[in-house]
């Protein structure tokens, strides 16, 4: 496709830019493609370019998490183009990438400013396909738009912006402090045409009584002519999974707690939004530990998935965590390994294909994993079959959610052949047990996501994800100021 020749659009595209990562552009584009869906628009999320090791199987292959829930915000089916180029970051240097939902070598290993021209048309292509499909596409931008080093490779911000005639809104986190020199900076780097494109300000994760931002946002809007159109309060437990980052240890449920949950964060977890519902049982905390001590604690441990499982594995036992998970499970503590914790929890990991890497795992599992060359990527819906000791209470429970994996994980021969087994408790080899019955591994991610799940474990249920973007558009409609998100689809975003 010749990308400088858009295809006819009747969409219109309101886009979220942030002044820095964190800044609340996720949260916002989902809060927004919900409150156009329920204006009875057909509205659909879009992420050019999306760097992150939180990903949902869509059809197609695998799109970044975020953009996996703006589309169920927005009523719409997910799909590859809603978010075209995902970037999973292997180490600080290299990351995997995927287009359109498949992982492409020769991409991963081009430099970042060559990807970028080889992939615009690409990404420009799926946008132009949303637009004609669509009457309203809410676009999430990138980091920041005033990023000039990059601008040159810009595929993610003003260029999309320019691409699809967007309205945009600039959100700051207030939090952090500096928030007006961010935005006044943001906009002052910015080309007289991108500046044009920015039609009102939004300060988030304030605290504290918002008279006493006077006179900044009157003073802001004389420098610039943009207009502050919203204040949105702090909210700390919205719901919604975090991006990137972890969760803060705020989002603990109310009420006495009764479980500890401590979930271990090496350099390259992946998929840690599937853990989102646990903050939101009722008695359980859910804590993010890096070292042996924090352990000390807990009721449960999980190794949550990795993008760089013999990595983060290494890094584990520089903690000295894998003795202190050993001395846990040890005790009959329980312990859960998903995908990647999986493969963690076995005996070794064998890599012929230079993959991710050789290296022994944790001997909590007699299991071996081996690293393919080709990806698994799939939506799976599976039952529990006869779980022993304390997770039985998941015997029977029917359970949906996605692989995303490499490896090939077997019982380990010559120690099934010793007496020593690994108990298969879901069919096509998705999850195993031990002996004892207190440690549990499984490839299949979202269990936590499944109320049934939920209920099984803690005879608790959740908060819908339904009424939480409900909860997220009732706030921004609470918050923007009168007519503002209408104005946003105006033909010229006034």
């Amino acid at each position: 496709m010749n990308s400088s020749k858009k295809t006819k659009t009747h969409a219109k595209a309101v886009m979220v830019l942030g002044t820095t990562s964190g800044a609340g552009k996720s949260w916002l584009t989902t809060a927004l493609c919900r409150h156009y869906a329920r204006q009875g628009l057909k509205v659909a999320p879009y992420k050019a370019q999306n760097m992150s090791n939180n990903a949902r199987v869509v059809a197609g292959g695998e799109i970044g998490s975020a953009q996996y829930f703006q589309a169920l915000a927005a009523r719409a089916v997910p799909d590859v183009r809603m978010n075209p180029l995902l970037l999973k970051p292997e180490n600080d240097t290299r990351s995997q990438v995927v287009l359109m939902g498949q992982v492409n070598a020769e991409l991963s290993r081009m430099p970042w400013r060559g990807r970028s021209a080889s992939v615009w048309p690409v990404v420009a292509q799926a946008l132009d396909e949303l637009l004609a499909e669509n009457d309203v596409v809410v676009i999430e931008g990138a980091g920041s738009p005033a990023e000039i080093n990059l601008k040159s490779s810009d595929i993610v911000n003003m260029r999309v912006a320019l691409h699809a005639s967007a309205a945009c809104l600039l959100v700051t986190d207030i939090d952090r402090g500096g928030a007006f020199a961010h935005l006044y900076g943001t906009w002052a780097m910015l080309d007289e045409a991108e500046r044009k494109r920015i039609k009102g300000f939004v300060l988030n994760k304030f605290r504290g009584d918002a008279s006493l931002l006077a006179p900044g946002p009157r003073m802001l809007q004389d420098l610039t002519g943009v207009p502050t159109v919203a204040v949105l309060p702090m909210w700390w437990q919205h719901g919604l999974p975090e991006e990137d980052g972890l969760f803060d240890e705020r989002g603990t449920a109310a009420g006495a707690v009764s479980k500890t949950v401590a979930v271990v964060a090496y350099p390259r977890i992946s998929n840690l939004d599937e853990f989102q519902p646990l903050s939101n049982v009722p008695g359980v905390r859910l804590k993010w530990v890096r070292s042996a001590a924090a352990l000390v604690d807990a009721d449960w441990v999980i190794l949550p998935g990795s993008k760089a499982t013999s990595a983060d594995l290494a890094w584990l036992r520089a903690q000295g965590l894998d003795q202190a998970i050993a001395a846990h499970a040890g005790r009959g503590g329980q312990v859960l390994g998903i995908c990647g914790g999986l493969q963690m929890l076995g005996e070794a990991l064998i890599d012929p294909h230079g993959i991710d890497g050789n290296g022994p795992g944790l001997g909590l599992l007699p299991l071996v994993t081996v690293f393919d060359e080709a990806k698994t990527v799939r939506h799976r819906q599976a039952a529990f079959g006869a779980v022993r000791g304390p997770w039985a209470s998941l015997s029977g429970v029917a359970v949906q959610g996605y692989e995303i994996h490499h490896g090939q994980t077997a019982p380990h021969a010559a120690m099934a052949a010793a007496g020593d087994r690994a108990y298969p408790v879901m069919a096509g080899s998705l999850a195993w047990q031990n002996g004892a019955g207190n440690v549990l591994g499984l490839y299949l991610h979202g269990m936590f996501e499944d109320p049934r799940v939920l209920q099984a474990l803690f005879g608790a249920a959740t908060p819908t994800l339904e009424s939480v973007f409900d909860g997220l558009a009732d706030y921004i409609e609470q918050h923007f100021d009168a007519g503002v998100l209408p104005s946003l689809l105006a033909p010229d975003g006034r």
